[in-house]
């Protein structure tokens, strides 16, 4: 595996050859796509998207294959003390094999270094993929937020883990 340029993390087999580098501008439209692709009617609208991963405070990154293929991305906003977790998402066709794991490690390595004593995130209580990465990456239940997610009205469990203790 060749080195991968700064502020990216090079792929592997499994992955496809994945890497993780920052979202540009450029990948608007792929991420409209796929935005659109995985939350359906709750999906953020593209200037959303646009504001996100430019906005202060923010940290997104994408993954994409060799061929220059986004096929995930995350977001994390820094308030200077804990890193809220803002989006995962994976395309369809790429889930399964580590893709969101290694962007959500390379975005809390990144919120440590940046001195984040927390993470915290949101994630549908349906969602038991989802659950079962945050809880493998430390990430415990804190409480139910009801009707959190609209327009579908669905509850979502508040999830935190401490990025001081190793």
């Amino acid at each position: 595996m060749s080195e991968a340029a700064p502020g990216t993390t090079a792929g592997t087999p499994a992955d496809g050859g994945v890497t993780v580098r920052p979202l540009t501008a450029d990948d608007l439209p792929d991420l409209a796509r796929m935005e659109v692709e995985l939350f359906g009617a709750a999906a953020w609208s593209p200037q959303s998207l646009r504001e996100e991963i430019t906005g202060p405070g923010r940290t997104y990154v994408g993954a994409v294959l060799p061929d220059g293929r986004l096929v995930g991305y995350a977001g994390t906003w820094f308030d200077g003390y804990d890193v809220q977790v803002m989006t995962v998402g994976t395309d369809a066709a790429h889930q399964g094999r580590g893709i969101a794991r290694r962007m959500l490690v390379h975005l809390l390595d990144a919120a440590r270094t940046a001195g984040a004593a927390a993470a915290l995130l949101e994630v549908r209580v349906d969602n038991d993929p989802a659950i079962h990465l945050y809880e493998s990456l430390g990430f415990t239940r804190l409480g139910r937020r009801r009707g959190y997610y609209q327009p579908e009205n669905a509850d979502a469990w508040t999830m935190r883990r401490d990025l001081r203790a190793r």
